[in-house]
């Protein structure tokens, strides 16, 4: 029993860390995006809340180079 409740906990952990590392992700992009186009439309909010991280990374990615929020979303 003490195995599994061991194998429970850590896999709770992992889960966590994840988390944590994509509400990171998530947050950084927003403050980016606001500063560099202004208030973003609770839309674009909606998106960003339902992003994989994958997407996070990719649009953080493409902000260096946009000249407009759509351009951060497009797919290259």
């Amino acid at each position: 029993m003490a195995g599994l409740t061991e194998r429970l906990l850590n896999e709770g952990r992992l889960e966590g860390r994840q988390e944590g590392r994509q509400e990171g992700k998530l947050d950084v992009l927003l403050r980016l995006l606001t500063r560099r186009f202004g208030p973003l439309d609770a839309a674009t909010e909606q998106r960003l809340q339902n992003a994989s991280v994958s997407d996070l990374e990719r649009w953080t990615d493409n902000i260096l180079d946009a000249r407009t929020l759509d351009e951060v979303f497009a797919t290259h």
